[in-house]
């Protein structure tokens, strides 16, 4: 096994979560899952395949993949969802890294799908996030969505070999109401960001990102699934200015009221 913690941030993952945490098998023997109130059984799935399961308040990605890192037993830590799975070639990079050095990340490619298609073209085909770190020099942010690793200087960053396998959406129901959550939670970081709707990011922004992810990025070769994502991309975009215009004017109070409403959906 490699000294290497897997971490995953769950609620009502049940569908998804067995595969996902079988491909971490083959990494590890710590994998840590911190649930949130799940009701699906997903916690159950996870306890009976030997994973150490943590119940805790959802307080944020950033915040609870930050509570799951510190129930880790290694540090070094590889951030995964339940809904993605390491392809051969990538546990056997893991089992090949020397990982003797705190200063160095790992960037993994993605491979993105929706409902079984793989799609390969458009944002999604081009996707890599770093997700191996020692969390001796390096965390999560944790603003209400969007999280990203907080990098200190000196940080040296790898590529590692094979994927993390993506099933993003299962049809098209699915992707709009994740679009819908997604774009509520990003109104609301931008409001307490002070951040403003303005004309161009209300009517401009989404037909751009809709032109770069379905014609600059070649969305349109990944045929109706190419168009549902560059149209949801494009409704992910408006609906989140919209709410911000809407939103607009709160006092610090409201933001943080909103906020609270936010965070409580997950």
């Amino acid at each position: 096994m490699v000294p290497v913690s897997v971490v995953i941030i769950t609620k009502n993952e049940a569908e998804v979560i067995t595969r996902c945490i079988n491909a971490a098998k083959l990494i590890t023997d710590d994998i840590i899952i911190v649930d949130n109130d799940s009701t699906d059984g997903t916690a159950d799935i996870a306890l009976a395949s030997g994973c150490n399961v943590y119940h805790e308040n959802w307080d944020g990605y950033g915040a609870n993949k930050n509570k799951g890192v510190a129930f880790a037993k290694y540090d070094w830590i590889l951030s995964i969802d339940a809904d993605e799975v390491a392809d051969e070639e990538l546990i056997g990079a893991l089992h090949e890294l020397k990982l003797d050095d705190p200063k160095v990340v790992y960037d993994i490619n993605f491979k993105s799908y929706f409902g079984q298609k793989p799609i390969n073209f458009g944002t999604w085909g081009r996707d890599h996030h770093i997700r191996l770190f020692n969390r001796q020099l390096v965390k999560w942010s944790e603003p209400l969505v969007h999280e990203t690793l907080i990098l200190p200087a000196g940080i040296v960053t790898k590529k590692l070999e094979g994927r993390l396998h993506h099933y993003s959406a299962r049809d098209r129901q699915e992707y709009l109401n994740k679009t819908i959550y997604y774009a509520g939670l990003s109104a609301g970081k931008y409001l307490i960001c002070g951040k403003k709707a303005t004309f161009v990011k209300l009517y401009v922004a989404p037909a751009f990102h809709f032109l770069k992810n379905y014609v600059a990025f070649l969305g349109f070769l990944d045929g109706r699934e190419g168009w549902i994502i560059s149209r949801m991309i494009a409704k992910h975009t408006s609906m989140k200015y919209r709410l911000l215009k809407q939103h607009a004017g709160c006092s610090y109070q409201e933001i943080q009221k909103i906020q609270e409403n936010l965070v409580v959906e997950y």
